[in-house]
């Protein structure tokens, strides 16, 4: 397995940087995920924490080398990361649950798998096209679905950061899994926060993407959002990849201009690196028994929903 992987984040005209990412790898699967926390709530950046430290947690668990069940696996992650943020809320006594977006995608086997909640964004790009996109989990969107209003209206409408699902909320997050991408040697995946995305258009998106490399890529595209949307900027942070493809012939990893170019192929089975790491919290957010005990939770509501839709 190889791909070259570049992010970058920014605080932009933000007091505190709520927006999280990172990557985690082993021989046979890759891991993305970014968060943004939501800034009308307390603590955003511990819940986009959460929710990135105990994704990648799992996957640490469970890919050996690969993930068994990949849209299980990421069904089961993000609701596990749900149930973590609602863990830290009650240990500590808040008021309010810290709420966060999340868009996570699962590598392996020439096959890219991805799964969102709210408005962080994945771009899955070939040739200068867009072949998919997450569908944000908000009021604008589902008007633009309805024919209600244009998708040109979509980065100005006032409704555009009403967000109908998150993870931290008091209801059950919706979560919404893409089907199989086969992806290959040539092809990005691109996770964003909305702040790149609410100022910076699909068709530039693409552009940087395929027109330069991605530690070129990223940087220029966080700095156009920066420029445009001046002082008031959100966070805005990116993780870009170009995968190469499941089969490489040299397996020593490299690194290239700033942007690290992986090769998996020499790893051990058992080793896994990541770039994911938990908070500083007065609370384990990687307590394996509890993380077990929510799966478990988790897959029973899933089983259980799928024989009532029988």
């Amino acid at each position: 397995m190889q791909f070259a992987v570049y992010q970058e984040t920014h605080i932009g005209g933000r007091k505190v940087n709520q927006d999280r990412m990172g990557y985690s790898f082993t021989r046979d699967a890759l891991l993305l995920v970014l968060a943004d926390g939501m800034g009308g709530h307390a603590r955003g950046e511990i819940a986009a924490t959460i929710a990135t430290s105990t994704i990648s947690k799992m996957f640490q668990q469970q890919a050996t080398p690969y993930v068994k069940g990949t849209e299980r696996f990421l069904e089961e992650a993000l609701q596990a990361a749900h149930h973590e943020i609602h863990k830290y809320t009650a240990a500590h006594n808040m008021p309010e649950s810290p709420r966060t977006t999340v868009v996570a995608c699962l590598v392996q086997h020439n096959t890219a798998v991805w799964a969102h909640c709210g408005d962080s964004r994945l771009y899955w790009v070939r040739n200068g096209q867009i072949h998919g996109r997450t569908r944000d989990h908000s009021h604008v969107e589902n008007m633009i679905e309805k024919g209600l209003i244009p998708p040109s209206a979509r980065n100005t409408h006032p409704d555009r950061n009403k967000l109908f699902s998150c993870l931290g909320a008091g209801s059950a997050p919706r979560i919404e899994i893409s089907g199989r991408a086969s992806v290959l040697p040539g092809d990005s995946l691109l996770l964003c926060s909305d702040g790149l995305w609410s100022v910076v258009s699909d068709e530039e998106l693409v552009q940087m993407l395929t027109t330069q490399t991605v530690v070129r890529a990223v940087p220029d595209m966080l700095a156009t959002a920066l420029r445009r949307a001046g002082e008031h900027s959100d966070n805005v942070t990116a993780l870009a990849i170009v995968w190469q493809g499941a089969l490489v012939s040299d397996g020593t990893p490299t690194t290239h201009a700033g942007s690290t170019i992986i090769s998996t192929e020499a790893l051990p089975e058992d080793v896994v690196s990541t770039t994911i790491h938990g908070a500083k919290t007065e609370i384990d957010v990687f307590d394996d028994d509890e993380i077990e005990k929510a799966i478990a939770e988790i897959r029973g509501a899933i089983e259980k929903s799928s024989q009532l839709l029988k």
